[in-house]
């Protein structure tokens, strides 16, 4: 290692140093009579110890900086990387990878670090720095390896990357792919069986995550077989103690694959689990991959929907029959005149013909309004435009005095509060034209359109169908009759009424919709896997309806045993996130409170953790990946009991080798401690002598 003195300044500034110190002691000593009588050396050694401090404190004002120049010499870089996921002691050779493997690991390690710097690893779901080694990950992503020692060890001495595995991987890219990106050599060691051996799977079990009270849902079961010709088996669902469905199955062949589609009843609201099992078979290698558990969030979420008319008329039965298709709506319709019932608990309200002469509903729509229940009017020749007009504030029709236009839709370009289908946007200018009162029509600006007017064959800014939102509440607006002609053409085109029912459906699920204006959420998935952190984060919000994260927020979490867990929030810049961990497999519910001021507010809701079995639906190693990936990288494929040859080859590589290179560092020399020592000696031992020699 050399070193130098660098300064931004020119060399001679050092100079005006010596002259300031020179200059300091001169003014200070020439006329001190008080050292005449002391030795010849305390005479000379004072302006000496002064001159030296001012000239040093002189130079350090110039920021001299000292450059050091060292040679590191670096290692090769060997890179031991553990296959950590279950499936590599899933077959018969566990308990041998468990003790006598790991054993033999740890050995070869040491050895290899007597020369070379190791890094060790394990790779599953997640990458970990280590020897831990309990190959309890539910997931392999070896991708992800090479990506993290690409970040880790870029433009390093990395002489090779070992690689133990047995081949398989269920998570992230083709490793062969995410390899090629590293120019270091690969060598892998085979580590499982390829024995084809006896075993009945349950692949995978395909399935919505929600469904709806009272609908049925679908779930695919998945199957394979090996080595099991002419074995009979028997696949169940059940919930609980309850057998759902059931059936019977003849393997033939030794490479047996099936898929059986079930239909389930949504019949209970919430987390619900169903348990997927496949009956033992005698011989089978492991009866672990028989089973699987599956959790849908069963939504109660009918809407209930009020139809009102005027009179009899076909756009109610059109509306009244696509609803009662859909078990989300719930549907109840009535003449104006004979409604008694209350509006609360409606999610909307369908005014067909109305409000009219015959029946102005100045109750129902105050109650509307009281409530804050969303409308979808349905405007026709019996409709009071004055009374229409003045029941709201979003659109105003001309009081026409029957005169209507026989108006054909247009669909709008710039609607966007919900999407439709390619077939509806398509289809939708052939309907058929409705009645609409004559004139001009004004809205307001904050008006949605769905389908202007085409009159004749003048497409018009003129809506047709409309939306409006005011706080919580939202309007819609149908501004003719006739959308009974949309249905039975939509019938006879098509022979069903999907995209008259696509408008129906849309338009009642975008009014019915509440927004969500509570002072307190919990916002969090209901379904995570066993291998997942069940996160939560949580909203407050104060009478304004501005966010706070003042007050604390706790929350309870209670499995199916009716343990509890209590939490606390952690807040963030105006919320609170909380992030609880790995949760066994279950169903879980929880409680959150906040006290806001003398306000104390509470959520609840539900999660499921499902299992996460990819590591035990296939057993056999895939040992031809890991040939392919040692010889794209110049590598080799060993067996476990092979480490003392890896260790030759590493050896005899002439490309791992140390190298050296030179690194230049520069530093304040104001920050090494003996320069400050030295000065506080200077300048002490001349206050020292000074002081005993009778000068201050």
């Amino acid at each position: 290692m050399s070193a130098s003195i660098y300064s931004d300044y020119p060399l001679w500034f050092f100079s005006f140093c010596i002259l300031a110190g020179a200059g300091y002691a001169f003014v200070l000593y020439r006329n001190e009579k008080r050292f005449n009588e002391a030795p010849g050396w305390l005479r000379g050694s004072l302006p000496v110890l002064r001159f030296a401090a001012v000239t040093l404190i002189s130079f350090f004002l110039l920021s001299p900086l000292l450059k050091n120049i060292s040679r590191i010499v670096e290692k090769p870089i060997i890179i031991f990387a553990q296959d950590n996921s279950g499936s590599v002691v899933a077959g018969k050779d566990s308990a041998f990878y468990r003790k006598e493997y790991l054993k033999n690991v740890s050995e070869f390690i040491s050895t290899l670090a007597d020369k070379y710097d190791t890094n060790i690893y394990s790779f599953g779901d997640q990458i970990s720095h280590g020897t831990a080694f309990d190959f309890k990950e539910k997931q392999t992503d070896m991708a992800s390896l090479f990506d993290d020692i690409q970040t880790r060890f870029s433009n390093r001495n990395v002489g090779a990357v070992i690689i133990a595995s047995d081949g398989l991987y269920n998570k992230g890219q083709n490793p062969l792919y995410a390899s090629s990106r590293n120019k270091f050599p690969v060598y892998t060691i085979v580590l499982g069986d390829t024995a084809v051996r006896k075993d009945l799977v349950l692949s995978k079990v395909l399935s919505n995550r929600m469904a709806y009270l009272g609908n049925k849902f679908p779930i695919e079961i998945q199957i394979n077989a090996r080595e099991l010709g002419a074995k009979t088996f028997t696949c169940t669902v059940s919930k609980g103690k309850d057998i759902l469905f059931t059936q019977q199955m003849v393997i033939s062949g030794n490479n047996f694959s099936a898929t059986i589609p079930v239909q389930l009843d949504a019949k209970e609201a919430g987390v619900q689990r169903y348990t997927v099992k496949l009956s033992n078979v005698e011989g089978e290698v492991s009866y672990v991959n028989n089973t699987n558990d599956i959790f849908i969030d069963v939504l109660d979420g009918r809407q209930k929907i009020l139809i009102l008319a005027d009179a009899p008329h076909p756009d109610v039965a059109a509306i009244k029959n696509t609803l009662e298709s859909n078990d989300n709506y719930e549907v109840n319709s009535f003449i104006a005149g004979d409604m008694d019932k209350s509006l609360a608990g409606y999610n909307l309200v369908i005014l067909d013909q109305l409000p009219s002469g015959k029946n102005p509903l100045q109750k129902i729509l105050a109650d509307i309004a009281k409530e804050k229940i969303s409308v979808l009017y349905v405007l026709g020749n019996q409709v009071s435009a004055s009374v229409f007009n003045n029941a709201q504030s979003d659109i105003s029709i001309p009081v026409s005095g029957g005169k209507v236009n026989d108006v054909l839709p247009v669909i709008s370009k710039g609607f966007s509060l919900f999407t439709v289908s390619d077939a509806f946007k398509n289809y939708s200018s052939k309907f058929a034209p409705l009645e609409c009162p004559f004139g001009n029509y004004k809205t307001n600006s904050s008006s949605s359109v769905l389908f202007n007017q085409k009159i004749g064959l003048v497409e018009t800014q003129q809506p047709l169908v409309l939306f409006t939102q005011s706080g919580e509440k939202k309007t819609g607006i149908i501004c003719g009759e006739g959308i009974w002609r949309w249905r039975m053409q939509d019938f006879a085109e098509h022979n069903n009424q999907d995209i008259f029912n696509e408008f129906i459906d849309k338009t009642v699920q975008y009014l019915s919709a509440k927004i969500d204006k509570s002072f307190f959420r919990i916002i969090s998935k209901n379904h995570f896997y066993e291998n997942e952190s069940v996160d939560l984060d949580a909203e407050v919000y104060n009478d304004s309806y501005e966010l706070i994260n003042e007050p604390e927020v706790s929350i309870t979490i209670t499995n199916g045993d009716g343990k509890k867990f209590p939490f606390s929030f952690n807040k963030t810049s105006n919320a609170y996130r909380l992030a609880a961990g790995n949760f066994p497999v279950g169903n879980y519910r929880y409680e959150a409170k906040v006290k806001v001021g003398v306000k104390v507010y509470s959520e609840h809701g539900e999660f499921s953790v499902a299992p996460l079995q990819a590591e035990i639906t296939n057993t056999i190693a895939d040992h031809q990946l890991l040939y392919a990936l040692a010889k794209k990288s110049g590598g080799e494929m060993v067996y476990p009991g092979q480490l003392n040859k890896l260790e030759q080859l590493l050896n005899a590589r002439e490309d791992i080798k140390p190298v050296s290179h030179s690194e230049k560092k520069l530093s304040d020399m104001i920050n090494l401690k003996w320069i400050f020592f030295l000065l506080v000696s200077l300048i002490s031992l001349e206050w020292f002598i000074r002081k005993i020699n009778g000068a201050y």
